[in-house]
């Protein structure tokens, strides 16, 4: 490997006998499925294993098991530094007497910081309009809709009830067939034509509706062929958006919202919180780019690959809370592994320079969080959370190492925002 700054080698050595209870256990391993003629899988003598497998047949194994105690002789000849990545690990050499460990480890970049204070970077100001409020209330009334049984025809915007079942030159076709489908008539979802022959139809009525498969369909069967679909209209619904009105109100369930001024109020307030946080982390990485403008540092790829790998598993973790494997994405996307590599690179590096830019300022400055300041955070976080103390240190492990480093970036932050 191409030797440079960010890289240090550590090479460990295990031997006597670490080494040989290692080989030991690998050969009593190795013994248990060995074939050798006149005796049972894992009786035979080791001088019989050995001269008919060789002791090299034992070494993967046997290095296998010797991995935890070489990675702490690593550890600890590496104590004094800052490794920035997982350590690569290779064998350098192998014998009956010992076997070399060599780790390779990628070392924090150092940072050259630049400017941090008194930046030109400015936080936009909030800017709610009458429209905006206008759109939030509606937002929650349609939400809160109703679907409402109606006597008459069925109108654009209805919701209609049908049976349906598609022929092509006479014959049903697969997927063709839907019992109690609730079609909305404006959607689009179905055929194109298809819903606007709905429209007029009563419950009860029935129809054949005529259409063309559009070229671009999904089935090659249907692309492009006419289809006549045999429909039974069982109900014909309307959608009912709710007025503001007492009846609304109390549906709510919020606390003190009892007019429809009260819910404008309510929703003003959301829309400034919500554009106050897209604001204040604008501002933060526009500051940080301002910084990183002027700041040095030389990030390894290796730093860049296991960020971005990170990404790509935050990405997949997601995706499984949908029920799509990522796998399946790929497939759905006509893509693969190298391209969210490519997609991701260039956000996993800037992630990469904030980090040091922060951690870079927190060692200029000299930040320090108290026990006690630890100690006020993490009853904030009950409090948030409805949890207790000793249930808020469980979720961040004993060392409490993660809300401790939380605390210095929020100091590191305010420093270079300038605040008082």
């Amino acid at each position: 490997m191409e030797k440079n700054k960010n890289l240090k080698e550590i090479t460990v050595t295990i031997e006597g006998k670490s080494w040989d209870d290692a080989l030991d256990k690998a050969f009593k391993k190795a013994n248990a499925k060995a074939k050798i003629p006149g005796f049972r899988p894992g009786k035979a003598p080791k001088n019989v294993f050995l001269k008919n497998y060789g002791i090299e047949s034992l070494y993967m194994d046997a290095a296998n098991y010797c991995v935890d105690e070489a990675y702490d002789k690593m550890l600890e000849e590496a104590k004094d530094i800052e490794i920035a990545a997982q350590p690569i690990l290779d064998i350098k050499s192998i014998d009956e007497k010992h076997i070399e460990y060599l780790f390779i480890l990628t070392l924090k970049p150092e940072v050259k910081l630049g400017n941090y204070k008194n930046l030109k970077s400015k936080k936009g100001k909030v800017e709610v309009t009458k429209e905006e409020i206008e759109d939030a209330v509606n937002h929650m009334r349609e939400h809160y809709k109703e679907n409402v049984i109606k006597d008459g025809s069925v109108e654009n915007g209805d919701i209609a009830i049908i049976d349906f079942e598609g022929f092509k030159d006479g014959v049903a076709f697969d997927g063709g067939k839907g019992e109690n489908y609730s079609l909305e008539i404006g959607s689009n979802t179905f055929i194109p034509g298809f819903e606007e022959q709905i429209v007029g139809m009563k419950a009860g009525d029935q129809k054949d509706i005529n259409v063309t498969f559009p070229d671009d369909y999904h089935s090659e069967e249907l692309k492009g062929k006419k289809a006549v679909f045999k429909v039974k209209v069982n109900e014909v619904k309307e959608i009912k958006i709710p007025e503001l009105d007492k009846d609304f109100f109390e549906d709510l369930g919020m606390e003190g919202i009892k007019t429809k001024e009260d819910l404008e109020k309510q929703l003003k307030e959301n829309i400034i919180a919500r554009k106050d946080a897209e604001l204040d982390e604008k501002y933060i990485n526009d500051l940080l780019d301002e910084i990183s403008a002027n700041t040095e540092m030389d990030i390894p790829e290796t730093m860049i690959e296991e960020e971005t790998e990170r990404m790509i598993k935050q990405f997949s973790e997601q995706l499984s809370m949908q029920g799509i494997s990522i796998d399946q994405f790929y497939k759905y996307t006509n893509s693969d592994k190298q391209t969210l590599v490519d997609q991701y690179k260039d956000e996993a590096l800037k992630r990469i320079k904030y980090r040091l830019i922060i951690e870079a300022v927190i060692d200029a400055e000299k930040i320090e969080v108290t026990d006690e300041e630890v100690d006020n955070k993490i009853d904030e976080l009950a409090k948030k959370y409805n949890m207790t103390k000793e249930e808020v240190k469980k979720q961040y492990g004993e060392n409490l190492d993660y809300i401790k480093y939380d605390l210095e970036v929020t100091k590191a932050f305010s420093i270079i925002k300038g605040d008082k």
